[in-house]
């Protein structure tokens, strides 16, 4: 491909996250068009595509990736079906996009990627927040020594139970092992680790303990771990999801011999800069489409204009870390 094709982009599943987040950045990057999209409620797929100005729309997988005028796929699925999708899409030649966490487990992770070895067909993975301005500056102020040598990470996050927590006849997907890998957990966590992994290096040894406290569903409400870096810096995270609404918190502390950098992953807080001078804020936009950084340098990337490292062997340790933590492996 070189920048006179088109990336004609075809979606399996159009659920939430496509409506802002991803699916309308597709079409505001030069060169790239949403061609299908899937779903297999037959309301939802046409729908969505009548809302969106698409031109066809499946309630078959398989059918999309045959389409001949779809030339890469966009998977939008819970992750229990990220790793069949995805291996459809390579075996057709057709390079894809998942949305996090790449699959439910590490070993479906490399299922992927030696799929990918052997077609020789691309797999990205939706760790935008790497492209993000905000963690830009993050990992700038860590490279530039704004604090120091690094000595020590910490994550910590909690907040209260969703209102859908409790209705046990029908529990969120994000909360079914099955679906989803593990808790809110392996749905929120995989931002946090691979930013940190792409700050300081894959992490190279993790353990954590796991628990239940409330019983709202079957899956762990409580995580606590740590981990470290390749050059020996020690991390630890801390995550509660039935938290009471005072305890609330999305807070990464990066801890040097000079400073610390405070950010947030999911509110976008501003990040606080504490160092000799004292502490200072810094606010740092973002795009209106989360996505768009990252989509931008896929679609150069299948041009042959760039280079794209958001791919799935680059997301496999997070999974790996999960795994460790939940002791899955």
């Amino acid at each position: 491909m070189d920048a006179e094709i088109i990336i004609k982009w075809g979606f399996i599943g159009c659920g939430e996250v496509t409506e802002k987040k991803s699916g309308p950045a597709f079409s505001l990057v030069p060169g790239s068009k949403i061609e299908a999209v899937m779903s297999r409620n037959k309301e939802k797929a046409r729908s969505y595509a009548e809302r969106h100005g698409i031109p066809k729309w499946y309630t078959d997988a398989q059918e999309l990736v045959d389409d001949p005028d779809v030339n890469a796929v966009y998977i939008a699925t819970p992750p229990s079906s990220h790793a069949t999708f995805a291996i459809m899409a390579m075996k057709a030649g057709k390079p894809v996009y998942v949305e996090k966490p790449l699959a439910v487990s590490y070993e479906e992770c490399c299922r992927i990627n030696r799929v990918s070895q052997q077609t020789g067909v691309p797999c990205f993975v939706a760790y935008y927040r790497r492209y993000l301005p905000y963690f830009a500056k993050v990992k700038e102020l860590i490279r530039s020594g704004a604090i120091g040598r690094v000595l020590n990470v910490q994550i910590r996050f909690a907040v209260p139970p969703r209102d859908l927590d409790y209705n046990s006849r029908e529990l969120p997907w994000r909360v079914q092992r099955d679906i989803a890998g593990g808790g809110y957990f392996y749905d929120l966590a995989p931002h946090q680790l691979d930013l940190l992994q792409e700050f300081f290096g894959p992490i190279i040894k993790a353990q954590g303990y796991c628990s239940n406290r409330e019983g709202l569903y079957a899956t762990e409400d409580n995580v606590s771990a740590c981990f470290q870096f390749p050059d020996g810096t020690p991390g630890s995270g801390s995550w509660c999801f039935v938290a009471h609404e005072s305890a609330k918190t999305d807070r990464i502390e990066i801890i040097g011999d000079k400073g610390q950098i405070c950010f947030s992953v999911f509110t976008y807080a501003p990040i606080a800069l504490h160092t000799e001078r004292g502490r200072e804020e810094l606010v740092i936009p973002n795009p209106d489409h989360v996505q768009l950084p990252l989509i931008h340098n896929i679609v150069e990337h299948l041009q042959k204009q760039a280079i794209c490292t958001c791919d799935s062997v680059s997301a496999t340790p997070v999974n790996w870390v999960m795994d460790q933590i939940l002791g899955k492996l």
